[in-house]
């Protein structure tokens, strides 16, 4: 019993890595907060990448812990309570791409890649609230983050950081949109696939490795791109985050914009 219990308390513990994440992602933000820097690049591009990663570790949890309290008791010895990005089953599809994406394009990928066993769960009601766990995570943390522009606005704190901070909040808006989307693959459509007769399921399954690119291939048409990108700003406006915050938190982001330029000086 003692070894049983030891070992489910190894499975839960937060990791060390995740810890890491979260200093990285407080130090960063008090460093843009107190403008250390002339040129805050730096400091914000690990904020918001830091910030990120431990949105995607949250979101990576919630579907653990909502299967696990579902009936997969398998996700506590495959690693995944412990918030260690290094245990999801596919870290290059949960981690570095969703990064990769932000870095190239400035917009939140669905992460997901954790191997829930299904057959383990009863209830179809189970089944969607799983595949919505991971979505709502990120909701809440757009929320949080707009939160401050909702109630108070630039008067939080210093321009560069509430830019960094609205930047931030933007990529899980546009994550939260994203996976919400009944495509197959995505966690929107794990939501109502439970409910789904099972013929259909069957014809379905063959596009699921399809289901995200299909998305972001139809995010290059400029028409459903403008529209796309016109309802985001739409949700940011509603919460007090203009336009203005999202664009500079971006641009700052992006510090290697001006490299080659100037023995890679920033322009001002």
């Amino acid at each position: 019993m003692t070894t049983t219990v030891s070992a489910r308390g190894r499975d839960r513990r937060i990791s060390p890595v995740f810890l890491g994440l979260v200093a990285i992602m407080l130090v960063s933000g008090w460093a843009v907060w107190q403008g250390l820097s002339n040129n805050p690049g730096f400091a914000v591009f690990l904020f918001v990448v830091s910030g990120w990663i431990v949105s995607l570790c949250l979101h990576e949890y919630a579907h653990a812990r909502t299967a696990l309290h579902g009936g997969d008791i398998s996700v506590g010895a495959k690693g995944y309570l412990t918030l260690n990005p290094l245990k999801y089953t596919h870290t290059a599809l949960s981690i570095v791409l969703p990064v990769v994406f932000v870095i190239l394009g400035g917009i939140g990928l669905p992460g997901g890649a954790v191997f829930i066993e299904r057959g383990r769960i009863t209830g179809r009601w189970r089944h969607s609230l799983i595949s919505a766990a991971g979505p709502l995570v990120n909701a809440v943390c757009a929320l949080l983050l707009m939160l401050p522009f909702a109630i108070g606005g630039q008067a939080w704190g210093p321009a560069p950081f509430m830019s960094a901070v609205a930047f931030l909040a933007e990529l899980q808006v546009t994550a939260a949109i994203l996976n919400f989307l009944p495509v197959p693959g995505l966690d929107g459509y794990g939501v109502v696939e439970p409910w789904l007769s099972y013929t259909v399921r069957r014809q379905v399954e063959p596009f699921a490795p399809f289901g995200l690119i299909a998305v972001f291939g139809c995010l290059w048409i400029p028409e459903v791109n403008t529209y796309f990108w016109e309802f985001i700003d739409a949700v940011m406006r509603a919460f007090g985050v203009q336009d203005w915050y999202t664009a500079t938190g971006y641009e700052t982001f992006r510090l290697w914009k001006d490299w080659g330029a100037g023995g890679g000086q920033g322009t001002g």
